[in-house]
């Protein structure tokens, strides 16, 4: 028999006003100004929410959400319902400002999967954020590094992006492996602190010079605006490519000797991140070293 298609219930509008207007039951979604709504639409569902047709519950943001979803069919549905989650998620802070509880969030999922799709993992990681993963776990990730080493070129550019999906997931960081979308390849991505980054992972022998981090930059430019990047270069990256691509991007960068230094001293693959971060946005520099992070005594 034919599978009948999916269509919102009144209960799903109540679990779908409940995520993204925190409560407050006054026609807001989310953190959205007017503005900002107007352009979510655009950028990310391709849809003119302000269309008329969109304003016959009335003018609301909420009213026009609930509006829109009324009358798309279950794909423009689902993509609608997953672009808002991201958003909760990647955006500082939003989710502890609008919180859900965990009845709530499951309900939501369940709908999304009832339209075919899936949400990125919850909040809470499989591992504490803050957690060192224990010593087996370092040793053979050490082993894994030591054995991409040794492949020839092409399958070892596979193998390391694989590498840096099981040390994200060590880390309770909720990896994705490599994705390619139309006209470009991503190496994986990974959430931390309720953001989303995109990878990009390279294993060659010379050191990674300004044009791939420009390329990188470029996807990231192509994506949302508060898209963010980790670039791994396990040789390193040119004194001149670091000059040449300038301070102030979106990209923090990390190479062979920073992953050597996480797992043979024991450091928090987390810790390192937040610090990073800290120091592009204190240097506007996109690559400093862990060990100049966290000199040794």
């Amino acid at each position: 028999m034919p599978q009948s298609i999916p269509r919102l219930k009144t209960s799903d509008f109540s679990i779908i006003e409940q995520v993204t207007d925190g409560g407050r039951g006054a026609g807001y979604v989310l953190d959205f100004t007017d503005p900002t709504f107007s352009q979510f639409f655009r950028d990310e569902i391709g849809v003119n929410i302000d269309d008329v047709r969109f304003s016959t519950e009335g003018g609301s943001k909420w009213k026009r959400l609930r509006s829109f979803l009324r009358v798309s069919d279950a794909s423009m549905i689902l993509k609608t319902l997953v672009a808002l989650w991201e958003y909760r998620g990647a955006v500082p802070g939003l989710a502890k400002r609008h919180p859900i509880d965990p009845e709530t969030e499951d309900s939501y999922r369940r709908i999304v999967e009832r339209f075919g799709g899936t949400l990125p993992g919850k909040a809470t990681a499989p591992a504490p954020l803050e957690s060192i993963p224990s010593a087996s776990i370092l040793d053979r990730l050490k082993e894994q590094l030591i054995e991409i080493s040794k492949m020839e070129p092409q399958r070892r550019g596979y193998a390391f992006e694989a590498f840096l999906k099981d040390v994200f997931d060590a880390y309770g960081l909720v990896g994705k492996a490599a994705f390619r979308l139309t006209g470009e390849q991503i190496d994986g991505s990974f959430e931390f602190e309720h953001q989303t980054y995109l990878l990009e992972a390279k294993w060659q022998n010379d050191k990674t010079a300004a044009k791939d981090l420009r390329d990188f930059h470029g996807k990231l430019d192509s994506k949302a605006d508060w898209a963010r990047g980790l670039f791994v270069s396990n040789s390193g990256f040119t004194d001149e490519g670091l000059q040449s691509f300038g301070n102030g991007k979106r990209i923090i960068c990390m190479d062979g000797l920073d992953l050597y230094e996480i797992f043979h001293n024991r450091r928090s693959f987390v810790e390192v991140l937040r610090l990073k971060l800290r120091a592009a946005v204190e240097t506007g520099r996109p690559f400093v070293s862990v060990r100049d992070l966290l000199p040794t005594n």
